[in-house]
C-alpha cells in the first residue's frame, strides 16, 4: 500500500500515514516578530498560539513522529535572542510527544546550537531525506537522489498561496496546496548518474508543496507566477511540473489545474481592461 498523504482541513498541516503516522508542519519562522521589530512593526510573540496549534494536532491524530521540511527558524545569518527563547521551548516540548525530524532549510543554520542532545530530535541533510518511505526536502537545495526512488515527495519553502482578482480589481490571496509531479527531464540533465529506466532510481514520485505554517511570512502567488519567480533550483529550473499542477485551497476546494486558473484569470483582466477602456470614452 502507498502511503497515504491527508491535509488537515483548513490547517496548513497534514499527516502521513505508512508504517507509522508522521504530523507535518513547514516554514514555522520562529522568530520573524523579532525581524519585524527591527523593519518598525511592534508584534507581539505568537510561539503560544503557534504551539498550541500544534498540541492540538497531536491530540487529535497521535503522530508517531513529527517532520518539520525545514525553516523552523527565520533569521539569518544570526541567530536572535527570541529564537534562542522559543526555539528550544518550542522543540523540546513537541519531542515529549513524539520524535522530531527536521529537514533544515536556508533559514535553520545553527538551529543545533539551540537544543542540547535531545536524543528525540533528529537535524537531516539539507538535501533531504527519505522517512517511511517518503521523500522530505525543503525545497532550497536539489534533493538528495534517494529522493526520487520513492513514491511521494513533499517540500515547502516557496509558501504557496493563490491570489484571486475580481472585476474591480479587488484581490484576496489565499494559501494553498499544490499536488504536482517532478519534470524528468529537466531531472535527467541534472542527475546524469541515474538510471531512470530503473523503479530503484526513479519511481515518478507525486510532489506535495506544503503551504506555510506561519502566516506572517506571506506567500507566492502560484497562478501569477512563473518558473524564474519561485525559489530553490528544482523550482526556477523548470524541474517541477508548474503548468500541470493542482491547486487546492486548506479548506480542501479543489482549484483545478494552475494552466486553467490561468486562463480564467487572464480573461477576467482582459475583460477589466476593456471595460475601462469603454467607461473612459467621451459621451460627446
Amino acid at each position: 500500500m502507498p502511503p497515504e498523504i491527508t491535509p488537515i482541513l483548513n490547517e496548513p498541516a497534514l499527516t502521513v500515514t505508512n508504517t507509522e503516522t508522521a504530523l507535518l508542519i513547514a516554514d514555522v519562522h520562529l522568530g520573524i516578530e523579532w525581524d519585524l521589530y527591527r523593519s518598525g512593526i511592534n508584534l507581539p510573540s505568537r510561539i503560544k498560539d503557534r504551539l498550541d496549534r500544534v498540541l492540538g494536532y497531536i491530540q487529535t491524530y497521535s503522530p508517531d513522529r513529527i517532520v518539520l521540511p525545514g525553516d523552523v527558524k527565520h533569521n539569518v545569518p544570526q541567530i536572535s535572542w527570541q529564537e534562542k527563547d522559543e526555539i528550544p521551548h518550542f522543540l523540546e516540548t513537541l519531542a515529549e510527544y513524539a520524535h522530531i525530524d527536521i529537514l533544515p532549510g536556508n533559514h535553520d543554520g545553527g538551529i543545533e546550537s539551540l537544543f542540547s542532545g535531545q536524543k528525540d530530535i533528529k537535524v537531516h541533510s539539507v538535501r533531504g531525506a527519505v522517512i517511511d518511505g517518503v521523500g522530505y526536502f525543503h525545497g532550497h537545495t536539489w534533493p538528495a537522489p534517494e529522493l526520487l526512488a520513492a513514491s511521494h515527495v513533499i517540500t515547502a519553502h516557496n509558501h504557496p498561496t493563490v491570489r484571486f482578482t475580481d472585476a474591480f480589481g479587488y484581490s484576496i490571496v489565499e494559501p494553498a496546496w499544490i499536488r504536482t509531479k517532478f519534470n524528468v527531464e529537466v531531472l535527467k540533465g541534472r542527475f546524469g548518474n541515474l538510471d531512470f529506466e530503473n523503479r530503484r532510481d526513479w519511481a515518478d514520485p507525486e510532489v506535495f508543496i506544503m503551504p506555510a505554517f506561519n502566516e506572517l511570512c506571506g506567500g507566492v502567488p502560484f497562478n501569477e507566477s512563473t518558473q524564474e519567480d519561485l525559489l530553490g533550483p528544482i523550482f526556477s529550473s523548470g524541474g517541477i511540473e508548474l503548468e500541470n499542477s493542482e491547486m487546492y485551497l486548506l479548506d480542501g476546494t479543489r482549484l483545478g489545474l494552475l494552466k486553467n486558473i490561468r486562463k480564467l484569470q487572464h480573461t477576467r483582466v482582459r475583460s477589466r481592461i476593456g471595460s475601462r477602456k469603454r467607461n473612459s470614452k467621451s459621451p460627446l
